[in-house]
């Protein structure tokens, strides 16, 4: 991997660049809730040659809203579902207004 590759990986939200330690650390949580949160199926870390769990940003993100959540009380398991609804939500909100902006452009006389 060039020089050039490396560095524009760094914008890359999906590239696993943190180790379990350094999320933890970054997010103010302990690996074993990184652990916990995997086991839910909330996040998969990608995994290094040597088998150590690497995190993306992405997934610190989703890792912190968890936090939130139970930081608030809410079990562990209900705030890994909550997030993944949350997710499911966005990602079909953002589908209906592409769809939305498809049609309007496609019929421009049409009521909105």
């Amino acid at each position: 991997m060039t020089a050039e590759n490396s560095l524009s990986r760094l914008d890359d939200d999906d590239y696993p660049a943190y180790t379990m330690g350094r999320a933890a650390e970054m997010l103010g949580t302990t690996q074993g809730f990184l652990r916990a949160i995997g086991e839910a199926r909330l996040i998969t870390p990608l995994r290094s040659a040597g088998g150590h769990r690497r995190y993306s940003r992405y997934q610190l993100r989703i890792a912190a809203r968890a936090r939130e959540l139970v930081d608030q009380g809410t079990p562990i398991e209900a705030a890994c579902r909550i997030v993944i609804l949350e997710d499911q939500l966005e990602e079909a909100q953002r589908i209906n207004a592409e769809h939305r902006r498809a049609a309007e452009s496609a019929n421009p006389t049409a009521a909105p």
